[in-house]
C-alpha cells in the first residue's frame, strides 16, 4: 500500500478493514482503523493562513476551513505516507486546540456542524476486532491506536470545544444527539487505554450539559453492561464507564427513582459474576457504596445480591468481595446491618482469617 488519506463520504462507519490489526502478545502493539481506504496517491492539502495572522472578522470563516480540512484522514500503519501532510494536519488540529481555548467570538451557530462533523469523521471508525483468544487484559499490553498523534488532538480540541464559555448546548443539541452517544458508547471498547480516557471525559461532559440525553446515555449504559454480563463477557471500557456511573449516582435526586434502584440491582450487582473483574472491581464497588450513601434501605439487597453471586472457586475473588463487604460495612447503618447479620455471617464464618476482623466492624455496629 502506497499511501491511504482520504476524506470520508459521510459520518457513518465504512466496513473493511484497509489493514490487519499488528498484534503480538505481551508488547504494545498498534492498530489501524477501518475508516483509511487507498487511494494509490498521495494527499495534498492547501496551506492555510495562520488564525493569529488574519484580521479577527476573518477568523470565524477561516477557522471553518481549517475545521473542514482536518477531515482528512491518514494511514498511520504506513509510516512513509503522507509524511508532510500528516504534520501540517497535527499543526492544524494543535492550532485549534488553542484557538477554542483562548479565543472569543469564534463559536458562529455555523460553526457547530463543522466541528462536530470533524470530530465524527476523525473519532467514529469500527474498531478491529479481538482476538480473544490470543489477548489477555490483565496480562498483555493494549493494542494502540496507530493514528493517535491527530487522535489525541481531536479529542482535546472537542473537550475544549465543550468546555468553551460560548458553547451552547441549545444549539449542539441538534448536532450531538442519540446517534453521536451511541457511536461514541461503541468507542469505549478501543483497547487503547489513552482512548477510552479521553472518552471518559468527553461523555461526562456531554451528561453534565445536555439533560435531554441523559436518561438515554444511562439506558444504554444499561444494555452495554446486559450485553457484558449475558452474552459477550467482553468490553473494554467497563471500568471507564464505572467511573462516570459514580459520579451521576453521586448526582442522584432523593428519593432514588425506582429505575435507579432496578439497575443497582438488576445491572450493578450481577457485574459480580464475571471472569474479569478485577479489571473494573474497583469502580464497581465505589458505585455500589455510593447508592448506600443515598439509601440506606438498599443495603440489604445488596449484600443478598453479592452472597448469592459469592465465589465458590476463585480466592482471588474472594478477596475482592471481602474487601468490598469492608466498605460497605464502614457506611451501612446499624438498623440496617441486623437485617443482613446473619446470611452474612453464615458465609464469613467458612473464612476463619478474616472473621476476626469482620466479627470487629459488627460489633462496632451494635
Amino acid at each position: 500500500m502506497s499511501s491511504a488519506a482520504t476524506t470520508p463520504p459521510a459520518v457513518d462507519r465504512v466496513d473493511g478493514f484497509s489493514r490487519k490489526s499488528v498484534r503480538k502478545a505481551k508488547q504494545k502493539r498498534s492498530q489501524s482503523s477501518s475508516q483509511f481506504r487507498s487511494q494509490g496517491k498521495p494527499i495534498e492539502l492547501t496551506p492555510l493562513p495562520l488564525l493569529k495572522d488574519v484580521p479577527a472578522p476573518e477568523q470565524p470563516d477561516l477557522f471553518l476551513k481549517k475545521l473542514q480540512q482536518c477531515c482528512t484522514l491518514f494511514d498511520f500503519m504506513d509510516t512513509l505516507s503522507d509524511l508532510k501532510m500528516k504534520e501540517y494536519k497535527r499543526s492544524t488540529l494543535n492550532e485549534l486546540v488553542d484557538y477554542v481555548t483562548v479565543s472569543r467570538g469564534y463559536l458562529t451557530e455555523q460553526a457547530y456542524p463543522e466541528v462536530v462533523k470533524m470530530v465524527s469523521y476523525n473519532i467514529f471508525r469500527t474498531l478491529p476486532p479481538s482476538d480473544s483468544n490470543e489477548f489477555d487484559p490483565e496480562e498483555d499490553e493494549p493494542t494502540l491506536e496507530a493514528s493517535w498523534p491527530h487522535l489525541q488532538l481531536v479529542y482535546e480540541f472537542f473537550i475544549r470545544f465543550l468546555e468553551s464559555q460560548e458553547f451552547q448546548p441549545s444549539i449542539a443539541k441538534k448536532y450531538i444527539d442519540q446517534k453521536f452517544v451511541l457511536q461514541l458508547l461503541e468507542l469505549f471498547d478501543s483497547e487503547d487505554p489513552r482512548e477510552r480516557d479521553y472518552l471518559k471525559t468527553v461523555l461526562h461532559r456531554i451528561y453534565g450539559k445536555f439533560l435531554g440525553l441523559r436518561a438515554f446515555i444511562r439506558k444504554q449504559i444499561n444494555n452495554i453492561f446486559l450485553r457484558f454480563v449475558y452474552e459477550t463477557e467482553h468490553f473494554n471500557g467497563v471500568a471507564e464507564l464505572l467511573e462516570i456511573l459514580g459520579s451521576i449516582i453521586n448526582g442522584f435526586a432523593l428519593p432514588l427513582k425506582a429505575e435507579h434502584k432496578q439497575f443497582l440491582v438488576k445491572v450493578l450487582i450481577p457485574l459480580h459474576t464475571v471472569r474479569s473483574l478485577s479489571l473494573f472491581h474497583a469502580q464497581l464497588a465505589y458505585c455500589i457504596v455510593q447508592f448506600l450513601e443515598k439509601d440506606p434501605t438498599l443495603t440489604e439487597p445488596v449484600i443478598r445480591g453479592l452472597l448469592k453471586f459469592w465465589p465458590k472457586t476463585c480466592s482471588q475473588k474472594e478477596v475482592m468481595f471481602l474487601g468490598e463487604l469492608e466498605e460497605i460495612l464502614d457506611v451501612i447503618e446499624p438498623t440496617q446491618f441486623v437485617k443482613i447479620q446473619e446470611p452474612l455471617f453464615k458465609q464469613i464464618s467458612k473464612l476463619p482469617v478474616v472473621f476476626k476482623g469482620c466479627m470487629q466492624h459488627s460489633e462496632n455496629l451494635q
